[in-house]
Order: structure tokens, then sequence, then C-alpha cells
């Protein structure tokens, strides 16, 4: 049986729930149309709306890696389970506009009281310090010294592994209930002794959700010199490293923002300050130094707003237009402008995979920029930038994303490795890895394909595998002499199996298309009924043809002992990531130490394949198979 209080009432109705301020909404327009005066539903709609930005900006702050990297407390990424265990955070917001509106309703005189009173203020800070944090103090050590309150209610809070401003959020209902006695105690009495303001209200509770996120924002932001100067202070203000160590040492630290409780109830983590002091110092330093780094871009406007830092939810669902974007494009396209003029690569992820921390570094440059013939030197500077900064750091492997290896830009990075011989740092294209996942999607009895975007890296290598396979490759290309130049590659028994198309009509009757360059919906109406079309083409073409089935770009799906993943790598799912990004990967961890550059080598596809396989990576499509090479 579910203990009283333990879940949400409407914890079934989704987004939905968001229903539950039509009657504020209500209330609002009818004073308005009988031309009252302010209402005060009006008061409780801006309330809860400055509440959810203070949490939102906590959050944002929080997951900001690029600024908060070295003053981090858990040295931890946030997962999906966590994020979906909080999906719902912000109950406890609807739960206490509803408990205003009886308030309001059994005190109207609420409603008349002056915008300032200094009084106030003052009544309110001696309340909140001499009861609403010993309440707090003595409501919060019963539910950790009590199991059953434990195990049926605050056990909630505490299974998510790292804090985080929306953890402060997440618990039961009967913990927000009590919270908010905790937090309508100092409101009440000023207002009782007459003290009472609006901007008192809004003080208040703006406040103590600033601190509870700072609290759980699991970033030391507090320099130690301030108790150094100030001894005091460590009595007044709790840091986010003091109620870290709660979460870490359940049996200490359990006061609401003033550790003087815990210093007389004899619960203080002797660690608080010298755990704190050292985490301030270190943040002017560089924190663990990752393995492997995947070197992204931002595709678009759109795109970009998926970054984990804006909506932590949004950006742990594969990626796909959504109406609340649309008021923010113009603010994405401010910050484009912003990057274009001067920025540097920075840091938007980490993960830890077999005890190998993996960072995604992003260059500050949208997709369609890289098409630009102007802009390719400015381009070119900031991976070559990051790349060096890799070296500097000790980074191993570092993996290039889709257009930041583009053949036309650095010839898939040999740019950067030949103009640096030296250089320590592994530079991976990936594309080794991308070929293979293309080639083992393919069924094992076709004996034709038509592959367009031949000549290219990747159609190269796949071309010259299926033929060693006996596959025959109808390759599109308008260019005698790139064609010619491929096949002689191709062993002199294996190159009859190369053939030359140039046109679309001359796959016909083929029904496994790998398409390697942009086609339109006109070309793809010249692949017979049934085909299917695997890809690797960015952006992916778009799925016209309803008699033929769409492959999606080549991707694995890490193993399941990942740490730290909760974000989507663009439209892929959850725990899935380019096949490039993959290839980084298993170079890193297989500790290789060759640059994966240039050309592809083809005698390599097999040995990444199971390599990858071995380290518990699976294709996304879910074929698993060993494969030999044919020779």
């Amino acid at each position: 049986m579910v203990a009283p209080l333990s879940s949400w009432p409407w914890e079934n109705l989704g987004i939905l729930k968001y229903m539950l301020y039509a009657p504020f909404l209500g209330r609002l327009l009818f004073a308005k149309v009988q031309e009252d005066s302010i209402n005060w539903c009006l008061h409780v709609l801006i309330l809860c709306a400055l509440r959810g930005l203070v949490y939102q900006c906590w959050a944002s702050y929080s997951t900001m890696l690029f600024l908060t990297r070295n003053r981090r407390i858990l040295q931890r990424g946030v997962d999906f389970k966590q994020i979906d265990r909080e999906w719902d955070w912000d109950n406890f917001i609807i739960l206490q506009a509803l408990m205003a509106s009886l308030a309001f309703y059994a005190f109207p005189s609420i409603i008349n009281l002056p915008a300032w009173d200094t009084r106030g203020f003052i009544a309110i800070l001696i309340l909140h310090m001499g009861v609403s944090e010993p309440l707090y103090y003595w409501i919060h050590r019963c539910f950790h010294g009590h199991r059953p309150l434990f195990t049926h209610y605050h056990s909630l809070h505490h299974s998510s592994a790292v804090p985080h401003p929306f953890t402060a959020g997440n618990a039961t209902p009967l913990e927000h209930l009590l919270l908010a006695a905790v937090t309508g105690v100092p409101m009440a009495g000023s207002c009782l002794i007459g003290y009472g303001s609006t901007s008192m209200i809004y003080g208040y509770v703006l406040i103590f959700d600033f601190l509870r996120c700072l609290g759980h924002s699991n970033v030391e932001i507090v320099p130690h010199r301030m108790f150094e100067i100030f001894p005091f202070l460590k009595y007044i203000l709790y840091t986010s490293t003091y109620h870290s160590l709660h979460h870490t040492d359940m049996g200490t630290n359990y006061c609401l923002f003033m550790p003087l409780y815990d210093a007389l109830g004899n619960t203080l983590n002797t660690k608080s300050w010298e755990l704190q002091k050292k985490i301030s110092i270190d943040s002017g330093k560089n924190g663990r130094v990752p393995d492997f780094v995947f070197l992204a871009h931002v595709v678009d406007l759109s795109s970009a707003l998926h970054v984990p830092f804006l909506f932590r939810s949004f950006a742990s669902l594969p990626f796909c237009t959504r109406i609340f974007l649309v008021p923010l494009w113009p603010l994405a396209f401010v910050v484009m402008l912003g990057m274009w003029a001067k920025s540097k690569t920075f840091l938007i992820s980490f993960y830890n995979l077999r005890g190998r921390l993996h960072q995604t570094w992003a260059v500050p440059r949208f997709g369609f920029q890289y098409f630009l013939p102007f802009a390719r030197e400015g381009i070119n500077k900031h991976i070559e930038e990051a790349i060096l900064r890799a070296d500097r750091l000790g980074v191993k492997v570092i993996s290039l994303a889709a257009l930041n290896k583009n053949e036309a830009l650095n010839g898939g990075g040999t740019l950067f490795v030949n103009k640096h011989p030296n250089l320590n740092v592994r530079v991976v294209h990936g594309n080794t890895l991308t070929a293979a996942v293309i080639l083992n999607e393919l069924h094992s009895n076709v004996k034709e394909v038509f592959l367009t975007g031949a000549t290219s890296k990747l159609g190269r290598a796949i071309a010259l595998y299926l033929c060693r396979r006996r596959v025959r490759v109808l390759m599109l290309t308008l260019s005698a002499e790139r064609f010619q130049k491929i096949q002689k590659e191709a062993p002199p028994e294996f190159q009859k199996y190369l053939v030359q198309v140039t046109k679309y009509q001359g796959a016909q009757h083929c029904k496994a298309w790998i398409v390697g360059k942009w086609i339109t919906p006109r070309e793809q109406s010249w692949a017979p009924p049934g085909a299917h079309f695997h890809q690797f083409v960015v952006p992916p073409i778009l799925a016209f043809r309803r008699d033929c089935t769409y492959g999606d770009l080549a991707a694995m799906k890490l193993p399941e002992d990942v740490e730290g993943l909760g974000s989507c790598e663009y439209t892929m799912g959850r725990r899935i990531v380019h096949a490039c990004h993959a290839g980084g990967v298993i170079h890193s961890l297989e500790g290789w130490t060759h640059h994966e550059v240039g050309a592809i080598d083809v005698d390599r596809i097999d040995l990444v394949w199971n390599a990858a396989l071995k380290h518990g990576l699976k294709p996304a499509s879910g074929v698993v198979r060993q494969t030999q090479h044919p020779r």
C-alpha cells in the first residue's frame, strides 16, 4: 500500500498538470473585466514564474561545464535515470500556489499589504533564524531518524546521486507541505504583527529558493577567504560543499541554511570547511584531464538550443523542433553572431566509460558556416586550437565530428597532423567505424549496391570493401579519372565488381542504396519499390518514398556501464552516439597510438568493428555479427 502523501495526485497528468494554473488565470481575467484592483492571483502567477526562473537559471549555471568544471564538488554527471526521476521537480510550486490561494481566502487582509515596510524584513529575518531554522532542522532529523519516514518519503530526495538545483524540488508532497509550513511561519508572523509587505513576501520566497538552489548546485562559488576574514559566517551561511556532504554522509549537516544548528545538535561534519577551502583553492586549476575528447559542432539555430545547460529535460531526449523553442530563435541568432565575432571552443558534456573520462567540446560555428569559403580559415583555426589545447592538457585522443573533418575543409584532419607532426594527442576522424557500421547493416545476401558519394573517403572505403566480398558496386560519379583511381586500388581479381554509373537511372533495379551525397525526392524516385536507403550523408535525406525504407545515420550504442551521460547527441537516442564519435572512443579504449586521418584503411574496418563489439558497443540498428576480412 502506498504511504499517504508520498505521491503527487497529478503525477499521471504529464504536461497537463499546468492546467492547475488555469483557475488563477481565469480569476485574473475576471478581475480585469470587472475593473477590480490588482488581483492576488496575479501575484501568485508572477511569483510562481519567478520561482521557476530562479531554479532554471541555477540549473543552467551548474550545467555550464565551461564555467563550473573546476568548481564541481562531485565529479560525476547527472544521468538519464536521475533526470527522469526529477522530471516533475516543479510540482511543489504548483502545490504552494494552491496553498497560497487558500491563505488569501482565509486571510483576505493579506491582499491589502503595503508595497514596502523595512520593519518586515527585520522581523522575517529574526523569525526565520529563530523559528524556521530549528524547526526545519528538527523535521529533517526526524525524516532521517525514523526508518519508515525515510523509506516512504525522504528516500526519493536522496535517490539523486548528484545534487542539482532541480534535486531541491524533487521530494514527496508531505515534505513540501512541511517545507511550506517552515517558510510560512516567518511570513505569517511578520504579517500578524503588522510589519508585512508585498516586497517582503516576494523577497523571502525568492531568496529562500535561491539558497536552496545554491546548496544543491554541486558547484562551490563561496570563496574560502570570506570565512577566514569573518569566521562567524561559517555558522550563519552554508555552502554547496556543506550540503553535498549531507548527501554523501547522511548522518550530518541537517541544517536548512545555518550550520549553527548542526553545531548545537552535534551533527556537524568536521570536514565541511576543510573540503570547501580545498575546492575553492583548486578552482583556478585544471581538474582531471579527459582521456578522450569529441569535438562537435552546432548544426543550426534549433539544434543550438539542445545543449544540456539550456533545458536539461529537452537535451535528454533526441532532438526535434518544438513549438516552445520558436521564441528563443532570436536569442540563438544573437548568440550565433557573438560566436562568429569572437569565441572559443567550450565543454558541453562529459561521461565516464570503463573508468576513463570522455568529454564533448563544441566548436562555436553553425553548420552553414562550414560551406562559406571565407569562413574556412577561421573554422580550421578553432579546430587547430582545440587540438593543441587537448595536446597541452594531456588528452590521449580527440575525435572530429562530421563537418570538422570535412575533406574540403582540412582533408579529414590531415592538415593538422601534417602541420604539427609532434602531437601527442591522437587525431581521429572515426570514419573507419562509420564504414563498418554501414557495411554491417547490409544483409549478407546482398549482391549489388548503388553508391552515391562514391569517391568520398567513406564511399571509397565502402566500395573497396564490398568488391572484395564480390558485391557489385554501382558507383555514381561523373569523373572517370576518380573512379579509375579507386578501381586500381582494388586487387585485380575484384576490380570488375566496381562499375561506374553517371545517372540515377542506372540503379533503377538495385534495392540497396548507400547514400553518401544528398539526393532529392526526384532522384529517389529511380529506386525500385522495396529499396532501402542506407546513408552517411549530413543532413539525412528526406523520407520521401512510402514504398521504401530509410536507415538512420551510422551510430553505435554505448555500453550499459557508461556513467554520467544525461544528454542525447543531436537526433540520436539515449546512449547512442554517431559512429565517428564511437570510433574515437574505441581508439581510446584500445590505446592505439596512430592518427586516423585522411583516407580510410580498408584493412582495419573489421578490426575496428570487432574492437567495438568487444568493448560492449552495439550498432544502433541492433544488427550484431562478427566479421572477418574476406581475404
